[in-house]
């Protein structure tokens, strides 16, 4: 029987299941590659080292700039399995995604309906921002799934005449701000404000509700934040860290420059981080043409501005049009903008996509049908280039400029990979997908072709994702590792402190050897921070900066022990390895 005839029970463990094969089979394959993830993984493993749960020092002397329910997840996750690993480290991100995936399908199948809420499901998996987010350990996409769920929780509230007390709503809403602060009860409490206030709601009536309830739900993160601070590494340097993070960061009065963005980049990252689905709805632009004409002339564009076109709209789409807008603009207020930052719009935005993918079926589905191809004919040529790879047809010569070395390591690691079992499965999967999209117009027999148009192209990035996460992502990415060297200090120096040196750094932001210090147990602190200068030792250095630490300590003799080859994934700079000595 055809999945689209299926229960809403039936469908949502079909759902359940592609989004589990999707997050959690390949989630640990990739090394650490970038500084933000072991930068977080490290608190956790500090957590279950030192028992401190409540402020832990890592990297010498560094303080989470995060409030701790990610590291709080991880650590709970790693100490049943033994420890903090890549695995455990992103697995609170991907169950995050899973959790707001399946409650977004039961949130629109009972308002919309199963096919909609289905395909909303399998747009916001697939869609590049959000399974990019679902494979790192920061705190962004748990967050963006609470506030999510929050927003979920919230409408049902509303459905009720704000009549009793949202107890999910308020628990959801808590564990937001405990992942990223206030931000987190600010969003959903926004959105359903200006919902209910546009359905007529008196404003103070909505004021003292909503400010009960977001102050009950800050209370657990105001509870961490006074026992943070009678921490040892708390006081005044931890309450300076939060302000900077949560006040700071919004006026763009940072001690440090971060992520300053103009306004448009917001409207930028929604176009890439939807992609591939940007593409398939520039393929039906033009034939859309006479709506998008009729929806910029002056009458259209003056309905867009009056209350009465919002005030009109049903309850489910305004509250969803409503989550998108009111996010995205409070984004782009603060100077410092990312891509993560928007995470949260996405499954509204998602479940109107599903909604346009379902009026092309039925209007223009060659739309649904170039798109497919498009996406089959990507799969297969995925498969050929690497096919040339595999077999020595490209020579790693073909490269040239600044990262011709960066890129021969990557062709050298498809070229020369193990391939087991999952592996295969993972680099086939997608030209098996595609050939049978190409061989069988329609399957089953018992289904229309035209009424499965959505879901060929869906199943298509569907497995070119799995083939990304199960293979390819992690052959290119892991070269980028610092693992590797972290291996070899290791085997140099199997024990004991190790220090490391910057000549640059702000403190408030200080950089440090995060993926090297992970992979060698927070064993690194910066030299600066020792209690007392070290008689002896190793030292770790970026860049040139040995020049600025000779003259910094001219009492100490160093020895280049060895240099790596390639720039460090932290900061892109090579890293020396010194042993020092106080001179007589």
């Amino acid at each position: 029987m055809n999945m689209l005839q299926k229960s809403e029970k039936q469908t949502l463990l079909l759902l359940a299941l592609l989004c589990g094969l999707s997050l959690f089979v390949f989630l640990g394959d990739t090394l650490f590659n970038t500084r933000g993830e072991p930068r977080e993984a490290i608190v956790a493993y500090s957590m279950l080292e030192h028992g401190n749960w409540v402020l832990p020092v890592n990297n010498g002397d560094e303080i989470a700039f995060k409030p701790p329910l990610l590291h709080w997840c991880v650590a709970a996750i790693s100490s049943l399995v033994g420890g903090v690993s890549e695995y455990t480290s992103r697995l609170p991100s991907a169950l995050a995604v899973w959790v707001m995936i399946l409650g977004g399908f039961v949130f629109y199948a009972r308002r919309r309906n199963v096919e909609v809420a289905l395909l909303m499901g399998l747009l916001t998996l697939t869609c590049f921002e959000v399974h990019r987010a679902a494979y790192a350990c920061r705190v962004d996409m748990l967050l963006s799934a609470l506030v999510v769920l929050a927003l979920y929780a919230l409408y049902r509230w509303t459905e009720r005449g704000l009549k009793g007390i949202p107890w999910l709503a308020w628990a959801l809403m808590a564990g937001a701000a405990l992942t990223k602060g206030p931000v987190g009860v600010i969003l959903p409490c926004g959105v359903a404000g200006v919902y209910l206030l546009l359905r007529g709601y008196n404003f103070f009536f909505l004021l003292w509700r909503f400010a009960l309830l977001a102050v009950a739900a800050l209370l657990p993160l105001f509870a961490w934040y006074y026992a943070a601070y009678l921490e040892p590494h708390g006081g005044e340097r931890f309450l300076q860290l939060i302000y900077e993070e949560n006040v700071l960061r919004f006026t763009g009065d940072m001690s440090y420059a971060s992520h300053i963005n103009p306004w448009y980049y917001n409207v930028v990252t929604i176009v890439a981080g939807f992609a591939p689905y940007t593409l398939l709805v520039l393929l039906a632009l033009p034939f859309c043409a006479g709506a998008l004409k009729r929806l910029f002339r002056w009458p259209s564009l003056r309905r867009a501005f009056q209350l009465r076109t919002y005030r009109e709209m049903d309850d489910v789409r305004l509250y969803s049009l409503l989550s998108f807008l009111v996010i995205f603009v409070f984004y782009c207020i603060p100077a410092s903008k990312r891509s993560v930052y928007l995470l949260p719009v996405y499954p509204f935005l998602a479940m109107f996509l599903a909604e346009f993918l379902l009026w092309l079926r039925s209007r223009h589905a060659v739309v649904l049908r170039v798109f497919s191809h498009i996406m089959a004919g990507a799969a297969v040529l995925l498969f050929a280039v690497f096919l040339a790879v595999r077999l020595g047809w490209v020579s790693e010569d073909i490269f040239s400029g600044k990262h011709a070395a960066e890129n021969a390591a990557f062709l050298h690691a498809l070229h020369t990979a193990p391939l087991g079992l999952l592996q295969w499965v993972a680099i086939l999967l997608p030209v098996a997908v595609a050939l049978f999209h190409w061989a069988r117009p329609s399957w089953p027999l018992s289904v229309p072709a035209g009424r499965q148009l959505p879901y060929r192209g869906v199943a298509i990035v569907f497995a070119v994702f799995l083939a990304l996460d199960g293979f390819y992502q992690p052959c290119v990415l892991n070269t980028k590792s610092d693992k590797a060297l972290a291996e070899q200090i290791e085997a140099l120096v199997p024990e004991g402190t190790l220090y490391s040196y910057r000549s640059e750094y702000v403190e408030a932001n200080r950089m440090h050897p995060f993926t090297i210090n992970f992979y060698l147990d927070d064993r690194v602190i910066p030299i600066d921070k020792a209690p007392v200068l070290p008689e002896s030792g190793y030292l770790i250095v970026s860049g040139k900066s040995i020049e600025t630490f000779v003259e910094e300590y001219p009492q100490l003799a160093t020895e280049l022990i060895f240099q790596s080859e390639r720039r460090s994934c932290d900061d892109r700079k090579p890293v020396s390895f010194y042993r020092f000595s106080r001179m007589p």
